[in-house]
C-alpha cells in the first residue's frame, strides 16, 4: 500500500530508495470503518491524510444542524484541515468515511522532518497546495456564477467516479442545492443525452 503513496509523491519529484525509506518511517498507516470520523469539529488537526482506499467527506454543521459538504476525498487524494493543522487551532470541519477507508497520515513534526531530510518534498507539497487553492477558487467562482445545472454538470465531468460512490443528498449538499433539485437536474440531463 505504500506504493500508492510513493506513486503520488513521485508525481512531481524523483525519489531514491533511501528517501522512500525515510518517507515510510514518517507516515502512519491507519484503517477507518464506514461512518467513522477521521477528524471532528473542535479537535485540532494533528495529521495530513493521504487516502489509499475509500471515500471521505469533509463537512461543517451550521447552527441549525444542517450539514454543508465542502469536499469529497478519493484514492490518491490528500484530505485534512490545513488551517487547523498549521495553526494548531480547533477545526470547524468534520471528516468522516463514506466507505471503509485506508490512509497514510503524517504529523506536523514528522512533516517538518520530511522537509528537512528530503527537501524535494517541499516542492511536491507546494504543488499540491497550489492545486488545492486553484480548485477552491474555481469552486467559489462556480458557486457564485453558475446555475445549479452547470455546477452539477461540471461536478460529474470533473469527478465522474464520485457520483457512483456518494449518496445523492451529500452531492446535493456539496452543490448547494436540495436533493429534490438534484433529482430534477439529473432527470433533465439524462433526457438531453438521449
Amino acid at each position: 500500500m505504500l506504493d500508492a503513496l510513493v506513486n503520488t509523491l513521485t508525481k512531481y519529484v524523483t525519489l531514491s530508495p533511501e528517501e522512500v525509506d525515510i518517507i515510510e518511517s514518517l507516515f502512519i498507516f491507519r484503517s477507518f470503518r464506514k461512518r467513522q470520523y477521521i477528524l471532528q469539529e473542535g479537535e485540532i488537526a494533528r495529521f495530513e491524510t493521504f487516502i489509499v482506499k475509500g471515500v471521505t467527506r469533509t463537512f461543517e454543521v451550521d447552527e441549525k444542524g444542517q450539514e454543508h459538504v465542502l469536499q469529497f476525498g478519493l484514492e490518491d487524494w490528500w484530505i485534512g484541515d490545513l488551517y487547523s493543522f498549521l495553526t494548531e487551532t480547533p477545526t470547524k470541519s468534520n471528516i468522516d468515511c463514506l466507505e471503509d477507508t485506508q490512509v497514510y497520515q503524517i504529523t506536523k513534526p514528522n512533516l517538518e522532518i520530511l522537509y528537512e531530510r528530503v527537501p524535494k518534498m517541499e516542492r511536491h507539497f507546494r504543488i499540491v497546495i497550489q492545486n488545492a487553492y486553484i480548485a477552491s477558487i474555481k469552486r467559489v467562482a462556480s458557486s457564485l456564477a453558475k446555475t445549479a445545472t452547470e455546477r452539477y454538470l461540471d461536478f460529474t465531468t470533473q469527478y465522474p467516479q464520485i457520483e457512483q460512490r456518494v449518496p445523492n443528498h451529500q452531492i446535493a449538499s456539496y452543490l448547494g442545492i436540495t436533493a429534490q433539485s438534484l433529482s430534477r437536474i439529473r432527470s433533465q440531463a439524462h433526457k438531453k443525452q438521449q
